[in-house]
């Protein structure tokens, strides 16, 4: 006797009863989908997959490629306190300008 593997997709359905249609917008993007690279090599990830993923305008992801295949993902969250914080003050002032007057402006040789 020989056991079939069965897949569950992620609402924890047998992927052989599951609903050709995806959950959030109704298309029927299960089979995949495609996109096209404009001249400046950007890629746009289609709607229902940044539904899906909760992916944001802005946001990094991580590319890799694996066994010839294109593998985007979201980077493990940091838990560096200084990367957390890096760039969220907005002084409206230069960092030369910050340093000249917390050292002085500097002399002419």
């Amino acid at each position: 006797m020989s056991s079939a593997k069965i897949e569950m997709t992620e609402s924890g359905t047998p992927s052989n009863l599951a609903s050709p249609f995806d959950s959030v917008s109704r298309s029927s993007y299960r089979k995949g989908m495609k996109t096209t690279i404009s001249e400046k090599g950007q890629v746009t990830i289609p709607k229902p997959l940044r539904v899906r993923l909760g992916l944001f305008s802005g946001q990094v992801l991580e590319v890799n490629e694996e066994s010839g295949r294109l593998v985007m993902a979201k980077p493990a969250p940091s838990h560096d306190a200084i990367e957390k914080l890096y760039g969220i003050l907005k002084l409206g002032r230069s960092t030369d300008e910050i340093m000249d007057e917390l050292r002085g402006a500097e002399k002419p040789r």
